[in-house]
């Protein structure tokens, strides 16, 4: 029986490190996309290296399908306001750079309403606002 319950610690403790660092990877991916203005060279390379944190380069993001990308997500664990975050970077990196991100942005979003099964009016706007970009 105590193996079980340090199984279950040990996991617990796994997922709070990993929610802690897709957390912060998120972070910076937003700070670094926060004043719409032109990225230098160096930005670029930063948010190149965070995207790898999660399998990711701006290349592959540009590739993946909306269903590919919400699977990779998922598969990494992303909770509902992870998956919001990094829907929020991929809009905020539209404005920034010259990538057309809201289709995937809006899909996250919209993944986000329909399978957390909790309606959400940040969510919804997010949704109507990304709707109104296309």
């Amino acid at each position: 029986m105590q193996e079980n319950e340090q199984k279950i610690m040990l996991n617990k403790g796994l997922r709070d490190e990993e929610k802690i660092r897709i957390d912060n990877v998120l972070k910076t991916l937003r700070t670094l996309v926060f004043i719409p203005q032109p990225l230098d060279h160096l930005q670029i390379a930063e948010i190149e290296n965070q995207l790898k944190e999660f399998a990711l380069n701006i290349e592959t993001l540009v590739d993946y399908s909306n269903e590919d990308l919400i699977t990779l997500l998922m598969r990494l664990h992303f909770d509902w306001e992870q998956l919001e975050q990094f829907a929020d970077f991929l809009m905020d990196f539209s404005k920034v750079e010259n990538y057309n991100f809201e289709d995937k942005a809006l899909a996250v979003y919209q993944y986000i309403q329909s399978e957390s099964k909790v309606f959400s009016f940040g969510v919804n706007s997010k949704i109507a606002s990304a709707k109104a970009k296309k």
